[in-house]
């Protein structure tokens, strides 16, 4: 089941839930919205391996925008951190940043429950679009769940403080460990 706005509000008053910053106009009837930090990060090779780090370098988005390439791949971040250890939280992007051809998660939207920290965002439009720091991208909105559960504990993304490039060469790193 999904928590309506109203349950998100007194879960984050209860300490169930946490976005900070927080800011109550925010919220919707069944989801948060929000916001693209200043920086996005680009891989700089072409070619991407899985079992390898990646070199990526970071780009700031101006306050009069940034004009975004088609068929490119930009990782952003939100302006918020957010933690709960009692719901499921899941990414979308906001219609109206839909309806302009922008994909915020090409296919990471879902959270285990336990994770804390920000949202790193597969951004990807069909069209040069220009986009602004601090715009409200996307939304985030809270499953129940049932059942015995374990927290997330994976630790590759966990309580990150910036944009985070794919760390997946670490899952292949574990497999020759095994």
């Amino acid at each position: 089941m999904i928590l309506s706005g109203k349950e998100i509000l007194k879960n984050v008053e209860a300490g169930n839930i946490t976005i900070e910053p927080f800011d109550k106009s925010k919220v919707n009837p069944n989801s948060y919205n929000l916001s693209l930090s200043n920086e996005l990060m680009v891989y700089e090779n072409n070619e991407l391996d899985m079992k390898i780090p990646n070199p990526a370098k970071k780009i700031t988005i101006p306050e009069e925008g940034l004009l975004l390439e088609p068929n490119k791949l930009y990782l952003g971040r939100t302006n918020e951190f957010t933690k709960t250890e009692k719901f499921v939280p899941m990414l979308e992007g906001r219609s109206s940043t839909g309806r302009l051809g922008l994909f915020i998660h090409v296919t990471a939207g879902f959270g285990d429950i336990g994770f804390a920290g920000y949202w790193t965002l597969e951004i990807f439009c069909v069209q040069p679009i220009r986009i602004y720091p601090n715009t409200e991208i996307c939304q985030i909105y809270y499953h129940d769940i049932h059942g015995d559960y374990d927290l997330y504990s994976s630790g590759k993304y966990q309580n990150n403080e910036g944009i985070q490039p794919s760390l997946m060469y670490k899952d292949f790193e574990k497999q020759k460990d095994k």
